[in-house]
């Protein structure tokens, strides 16, 4: 089973007829039974969007529902959503599905660290206060970043660099991200 298993390909409906236009519905059991067992399901019902990944670093890491991780997103997005689930329980199978979902190992890695960079600044509130930010369909010139998109673009860029020369041990990159994470902004 070597980094988990998962039920098939997703079955889902767009949900283009109001709100963000990344938004999709589960409607079929779709599931990812993680390396030590643990089931992780997506039922019928669920909406999932695919960004728990910071929008200012789509560009470095990847835009949802692309590349190999999609089906990945998809269970972290159901995780986040279920009463009793630790963000970093989700992160850390999002993790390992990216490996079975067919990520590279560096990918794996980075995306990560793009989701647990996520979780910072939500426990962080970097974005409470940067509207403009966070709205799906700001305009915005190209290269436009606000501070804090900034602050968190070179947070991700220092973790990446880190991530390349680092084992492929989950235990490793999950020290390195955590150490950088919790290094005080500027560091």
């Amino acid at each position: 089973m070597g980094n988990g298993q998962f039920s098939g390909n997703p079955r889902t409906e767009w949900l283009s007829d109001k709100g963000d236009d990344r938004d999709m519905r589960v409607i079929e059991p779709f599931w990812y039974l993680d390396p030590n067992g643990r089931r992780w399901d997506a039922l019928p019902g669920t909406v999932t969007n695919g960004a728990s990944i910071p929008r200012t670093l789509w560009s470095s890491v990847g835009s949802p529902y692309t590349g190999d991780y999609r089906r990945a997103a998809l269970v972290h997005d159901a995780a986040l959503g279920q009463e009793g689930v630790l963000r970093a329980e989700a992160d850390t199978m999002f993790y390992f599905a990216c490996l079975c979902g067919g990520c590279s190992a560096l990918q794996a890695k980075l995306l990560y660290a793009g989701v647990r960079l996520g979780a910072w600044a939500d426990a962080n509130h970097v974005f409470a206060m940067d509207a403009a930010a966070m709205a799906p369909d700001a305009i915005r010139l190209p290269g436009q970043q606000s501070p804090r998109e900034l602050e968190l673009r070179a947070r991700y860029t220092l973790i990446a660099h880190q991530l390349m020369s680092t084992s492929d041990n989950f235990a490793d990159i999950q020290h390195v991200v955590d150490r950088n994470l919790a290094a005080p902004p500027g560091r």
